[in-house]
């Protein structure tokens, strides 16, 4: 479980395209995450 201000763990999901995108590759810039709920789920 993450507090708030710890750092996030290194992980890597598909882009809208389906191409890796890694954390690490945002290193030095603010980032924000949406996660929503899959198509036709309660949300």
């Amino acid at each position: 479980m993450l507090n708030t201000g710890d750092k996030a763990p290194s992980f890597s999901l598909p882009s809208d395209s389906g191409k890796p995108v890694k954390l690490s590759d945002f290193k030095d810039s603010t980032l924000i995450l949406y996660f929503f709920p899959k198509a036709d789920t309660p949300g």
